[in-house]
């Protein structure tokens, strides 16, 4: 793998807003083989986000979890779902981890 694969600046790095969130609620989408509907809590705010872990993860191993989510995505369509948050995972291959924090820290603490 190519560490270089294309660089940014810090500028622009600095805009993508990374926070610790809490996940609520979890529930498998129907016709779909891996998209799980999230409710993550952010600071005080509900969000909503849909991925394609549940062939990773079941809904248990998920719910009041502390993970990372990129907040200010533009909203998209998935599997005709609003998701407005992005999940954070590291991807070794068919190896995947949710990013979480190490430690017990509270919903919207900002990752730097």
């Amino acid at each position: 793998m190519n560490l270089l694969t294309s660089q940014v600046s810090f500028e622009e790095f600095s805009k993508i807003d990374i926070q610790i969130g809490k996940i609520l609620d979890v529930e498998k989408i129907d016709g779909s083989k891996k998209l799980l509907k999230l409710k993550i809590e952010i600071d005080s705010n509900l969000k909503q986000s849909i991925s394609g872990i549940g062939d990773i993860y079941t809904p248990e191993e998920l719910k009041s979890k502390l993970v990372a989510v990129v907040i200010n995505l533009k909203p998209r369509k998935i599997f005709g779902l609003d998701s407005e948050v992005m999940l954070l995972a590291a991807v070794d291959g068919e190896l995947v981890s949710v990013l979480k924090p190490d430690k017990e820290v509270k919903s919207g603490s900002k990752v730097t």
